[in-house]
Parts: C-alpha cells; sequence; structure tokens
C-alpha cells in the first residue's frame, strides 16, 4: 500500500456511520473518497447529497438542525487553516479532532438567539437562512441555507452545544440587521435583558456599529430597552442597599443651590455625608457626544462642591454587589475627614 492508496474502498458504509453524518470534500478524500466516488454517491436516487458547495450530507432526505448547522460552519470555514480566536490556543495539526470547531467562523443572527435559549427566536427548522459570521476579507458568498456576514473585527464565540456562536449583542445586532417587524425587534431587545443575557449598553453599542440606529422602529425598541434595563438596575440598587446594611439614602432626587441653578438629577443621596450616587445606564449611540460631556461638567460640579460621586453600572451591580456596597461604605465612611461640603436643596425628581 502507497499514500495514494485510498483509506476507505467501496462500500463507503462506515462514512454512513459518522456520528454527524456531513463532511467536506477535503474530510472525504482524507477518507479516500475521490472526487469520481463523490459524485457517484450523489447521483440522483443515490445515498449521499451535495448540501452547501463542498459539503455533503452522508444520507438522503432532509438535514436535521444539528447537521444544518454543522454544514453552514464548514462551508464557511473552508480554505486556509483559520487563525485561533483571541483566547483559544491554537492545537498542532496532528492533535486536533477529526472535526475540529473554527475558530474563524461562528454562528450568529437568529440561529445563534435560538442557541443563547431565547424564546422570542424562532425554531432552527423554522429558519430559511443561517447566518455564519466570517472575517471581512474571506472570499466566500452566500449559498443554500448559508448567509454570510462579515466583519472587520470577530467576537470572541461563545461555545453552545459544541458550536461558536457569536456573543448575544453580536447576534442581536444580526439579526435585527434582516428584520423590519418592529413587534419581534422589541421583543428580542427586551428578553436580552429581561433575561439576563447581556446589559442594555453592549447591545446598543453593538447595534450602533452595525449602523441600525437610523431606523425608526429600532430607535423605539432601544428606548424600551434602555427604559427595562434602567428600571432592572435600580431593583438592584434598591437590594445593594438593604443586603448589605447601608445606611437608607433619599432616592431619585434634584440638587439646586439655594436660589441658584439646578445641579442635576441623582440615583441616591445621602445629605449627612454629602455622597451622591449614579447609575451609568447611558448607552454610546450616534451623535451623543454632548449626553457625555453634559454628564462630566455635572459630575466636575458636585466634586468642587464638595460631594462625592460614586459612579455605579449595571454591570458593576449585578456581578459584584458587595464590591459596590464596600465602595459606598468607604465613601460615606470618609465624609468625616473631608471638610464640609456647600449647602444644597434637595428635591424630589
Amino acid at each position: 500500500m502507497n499514500h495514494n492508496t485510498p483509506l476507505s474502498p467501496r462500500p463507503l458504509s462506515h462514512l454512513a456511520e459518522t456520528h454527524r453524518r456531513v463532511l467536506t470534500t477535503a474530510q472525504l478524500r482524507a477518507h479516500g473518497v475521490s472526487a469520481a466516488e463523490t459524485n457517484e454517491q450523489c447521483r440522483a436516487g443515490g445515498p449521499w447529497q451535495q448540501y452547501l458547495p463542498g459539503v455533503f450530507l452522508l444520507h438522503p432526505g432532509p438535514p436535521t438542525s444539528e447537521e444544518r448547522l454543522h454544514a453552514v460552519l464548514m462551508y464557511a470555514a473552508r480554505g486556509p487553516a483559520p487563525k485561533a480566536a483571541p483566547g483559544v490556543p491554537a492545537q498542532p495539526t496532528a492533535q486536533r479532532p477529526h472535526r475540529p470547531v473554527p475558530t474563524d467562523v461562528m454562528i450568529t443572527g437568529l440561529a445563534a438567539l435560538t442557541l443563547h435559549g431565547f424564546a422570542a427566536a424562532p425554531a432552527l427548522p423554522a429558519l430559511e437562512k443561517i447566518d455564519v459570521l466570517v472575517p471581512r476579507l474571506r472570499r466566500l458568498r452566500s449559498a443554500g441555507s448559508a448567509r454570510i456576514r462579515r466583519t472587520a473585527e470577530l467576537p470572541v464565540p461563545e461555545v453552545v452545544t459544541g458550536l461558536p456562536v457569536a456573543p448575544v449583542p453580536r447576534a442581536l445586532a444580526d439579526a435585527v440587521a434582516g428584520l423590519r417587524d418592529a413587534a419581534t425587534v422589541q421583543r428580542l431587545l427586551t428578553e436580552a435583558v429581561r433575561g439576563g443575557h447581556c446589559e442594555p449598553a453592549a447591545v446598543v453599542r453593538e447595534l450602533n456599529e452595525a449602523r441600525l440606529l437610523n431606523r425608526p422602529h429600532v430607535v423605539d425598541a432601544v428606548d424600551s430597552l434602555l427604559a427595562e434595563g434602567r428600571a432592572i438596575a435600580e431593583d438592584r440598587l434598591y437590594r445593594m442597599v438593604a443586603e448589605h446594611g447601608l445606611p437608607d439614602p433619599v432616592w431619585n432626587v434634584d440638587l439646586r443651590l439655594p436660589g441658584g441653578p439646578h445641579l442635576g438629577g441623582l440615583d441616591a443621596y445621602w445629605p449627612g455625608e454629602a455622597v451622591a450616587l449614579e447609575l451609568d445606564t447611558r448607552a454610546p449611540r450616534q451623535n451623543d457626544d454632548a449626553l457625555w460631556t453634559e454628564y462630566a461638567r455635572k459630575r466636575e460640579l458636585l466634586e468642587r462642591l464638595g460631594i462625592t460621586v460614586v459612579h455605579v453600572t449595571p454591570r458593576k451591580l449585578r456581578d459584584a454587589p458587595e464590591q459596590q456596597a464596600t465602595v459606598v461604605r468607604t465613601a460615606l465612611m470618609a465624609a468625616a475627614d473631608r471638610d464640609p461640603a456647600v449647602y444644597v436643596v434637595v428635591l424630589p425628581r
């Protein structure tokens, strides 16, 4: 036997017994199956079928959802060996498994949201197209059920059921790009936040990068998303104060100088210690420079008046409430060592 001898002469029944009966041209060749043999197996009424260019199902009939997902990934990953994604070490060729998980392609869009467990996303069999995220310079066209989406910078994929899947914010942006129904967009964005999949700011950042914030139905959904995110963050803030034994502040107030200008609104304020807390539930949006500048100006003004400003994000409240409570407690304790703050009027907001 020499190196040109097929590893698997006919019959090819052992290939049909593989765990997932989806193989590429290169994988078939590695099994010793020539192009002529592949064509013969894929003849009309034959036991195999070509599902996508260069990707074959080793059985007749429709593919399962799992087979469709693997097929589109194999199609998108064709070509030179992919570079490892950030944080994913490359394996030596000899140690790679028979069916490696691609590191420079990933499922995105509605299929990714379904894999992430979104109730508002369609079931996989209902999806005519499966979106696959690939590097911008990849020479590849959409074909069959594989819809190619390109990006200049790939996110680090999450592995779901053994498949590389785009993180929720990126998957949402790719899904929203193809949706025109306002109700569907709002349901998906709301579930992302209410279900604890991600923070609103991350979603809005991806929508902004995708230039989707000029679509009225997307803007309306984002406004609802931010309101939903603020309500959740406020609830976490109330629980942090109660569960970690912090003194009760006055909630949702405006500060003013006596007979003077409005200094700004705050989510919580401890008047005796002149400590203010503000939730940063803003998200980067187009033409938002003025809002960022106004926020920085307010914080600088308050601190110049002797008021300590504690800045808290919804993500920190979610992931590290005890740490944030310690930050607030430290600020309250430090008040005794500071010069008294300027007297301000505290009004309900």
